[in-house]
């Protein structure tokens, strides 16, 4: 009988033959947008510092306040030993941000999708979910124990039937990203809404992408497009560069998440210090700052979107419906070959952008994700291209 590490090392192996073993790059520095790669500097591409905020002195000046004042760790759940002020500050924020009546904090975003979607929906239940969305997502579908109905990527009409289809369910959700994480592309939000109201369907978005980005003063996708779900998903840990994510809605929906959400009551409470450097890269996005941020990162967006799709170097698809001033840019390359073979090319002439393959991205759609900061400079826009341009 083989011992565990063997079956281990087997799993492993298997992994290698087909190209899928992945370990986490050694990078160093506080930018997100230049750092230092196994001891080299290299030019980066791939981090969601969106805004270019992962460095910014406020957010450390407001981070050692709140350490001074509350200490660095919660120590518990906050169910067991108290909101602290850096909670209560920030969730008021985000419900003032997003014109809601209430928002509850979790320690990641992760947890918030799994600790909504279990706290809202049960067997009897039925969610129907875009093919694409987010591992959260996914699990936190699995985990309720509800049928799932998926429906192909972004389309509204499925989405509307499969809706209809599930009449007999005591509770019916409808699920969906507002910007695609690996596709950079948009949901028919519109769309959606209209079948969740006419279906009498909780309609979730999660914005995780284009909160701070994206919308009127960075308020995301469902705010462009002037809408309300039931419940609006986004983290902490992407534009605001902390961590953590929120779900905000109404006060009888939080109510509920902090009764029901055993992601929130069962784990220990987001550092007060990370809670107080979210509070302020919010003020930030919310400010003059953050309009000149987001300008720049549009900018960004418009001047090289063109340009990757003019290289088109083994490309095998772009995004549908892609979404104006996105800082994700994929670049598909289909085989995961392939896709490792355009990292490590860039990564000789010291720029970072790993692979993205399976099960990240579906079989076949390996790819660079691209991603853009408002850090970035022109300059550096025009080296990631003339190291494409050369490359087979």
């Amino acid at each position: 009988m083989r011992s565990f590490e063997a079956v281990l090392e087997a799993e492993l192996a298997e992994l290698v033959a087909i190209g899928r073993r992945r370990a986490c790059p050694e990078v160093a520095g506080p930018s997100r947008t230049s750092v230092e790669v196994s001891g080299e500097t290299r030019l980066s591409f791939c981090s969601n510092d969106y805004l270019g905020l992962a460095d910014h002195p406020a957010l450390a000046t407001a981070a050692n306040a709140a350490a001074a004042r509350d200490g660095f760790g919660a120590s518990a759940s906050r169910l067991v030993s108290g909101d602290l002020p850096a909670h209560r500050q920030l969730e008021q924020a985000l419900a003032r941000f997003f014109g809601r009546q209430a928002a509850l904090v979790f320690p990641t975003g992760y947890q918030t999708n799994i600790g909504v979607l279990t706290a809202l929906a049960g067997p009897d239940d039925v969610i129907v979910s875009d093919a694409l969305n987010h591992a959260s997502i996914i699990d936190g579908c699995r985990l309720s124990r509800a049928r799932i109905a998926v429906y192909p990527h972004g389309d509204a009409d499925v989405a509307a039937q499969l809706l209809d289809q599930a009449r007999g369910a005591r509770r019916r959700l409808l699920v969906t990203e507002s910007l695609f994480s690996m596709n950079g592309d948009g949901a028919p939000l519109t769309r959606l809404a209209q079948a969740a109201k006419s279906h009498d369907a909780i309609l979730i978005v999660d914005e995780a992408h284009a909160v701070g980005v994206l919308g009127p003063r960075g308020r995301g996708l469902c705010a462009e497009a002037g809408l309300e779900p039931d419940v609006l998903i986004g983290t902490l840990g992407k534009a605001l560069a902390t961590a953590g994510g929120f779900a905000a809605g109404s006060r009888v929906l939080r109510d509920l998440l902090v009764n029901r959400a055993r992601s929130f009551i069962f784990t220990t409470a987001l550092p007060p210090p990370v809670a107080a450097a979210a509070l302020t890269a919010l003020e930030i996005v919310d400010s003059a700052e953050g309009d000149q941020r987001r300008a720049l990162l549009r900018a960004h967006a418009d001047r090289l979107a063109p340009q990757l799709a003019e290289l088109r170097i083994a490309c095998l698809e772009t995004p549908a419906d892609p979404v104006a001033g996105s800082p994700i840019q994929p670049f598909v390359m289909g085989t995961d070959a392939a896709a490792l073979a355009l990292s490590a090319a860039l990564a000789e002439r010291r720029i970072f952008v790993p692979a993205i393959r399976p099960p990240t991205v579906p079989v076949g759609s390996a790819r660079l994700r691209i991603t853009l900061s408002a850090s970035h400079a022109p300059a550096d826009l025009d080296r990631l291209i003339g190291a494409l341009r050369p490359l087979p």
